[in-house]
């Protein structure tokens, strides 16, 4: 999650909103990196979480992730919930909840649907004050 959280930092620095992503191997090996890149892109899917995913698909010469967990810093959207489905994760570990937008638990609980196979394992609330405080943190100063 501190690797996730450098992330959120970078891209609170370039004028994103700060969410950071990894991906790691079975091994515990960080193999892919990602950060909300929405407004230095103007390309609405550049969230933390896709960008991560995209990535790690490129080490892993393919789109299945098994056995791969994503680490991200906010509980998924919608979208990322569904990418993560998509590209077979075998973990989920995210930061903060998501009140307004979570698709793990928060607002609906995508990930978690057994309708949809295969389910990840979830993990949430690792360091989610300090994820939270990145988000809350960024916006004050916009205000």
């Amino acid at each position: 999650m501190r690797a996730a959280l450098d992330e959120a930092a970078a891209a609170a620095a370039a004028g994103d909103v700060p969410v950071g992503a990894v991906v790691l191997d079975a091994g515990g090996a960080m193999v892919a990196r990602g950060r909300n890149r929405r407004e230095a892109d103007g390309d609405p899917t550049a969230h933390a979480e896709i960008l991560a995913i995209r990535s790690a698909s490129g080490t892993a010469g393919g789109w299945r992730l098994d056995g791969m967990t994503l680490v991200v810093t906010l509980e998924p959207c919608t979208m990322c919930a569904g990418a993560v489905i998509a590209s077979r994760l075998g973990r989920l570990v995210y930061g903060a909840a998501d009140p307004r937008a979570g698709a793990v638990g928060s607002l609906w609980d995508v990930v978690r649907d057994q309708r949809l196979a295969p389910v990840p394992e979830v993990i949430g609330g690792v360091l989610a004050d300090e994820s939270l405080e990145a988000i809350r943190g960024f916006f004050s100063g916009r205000r």
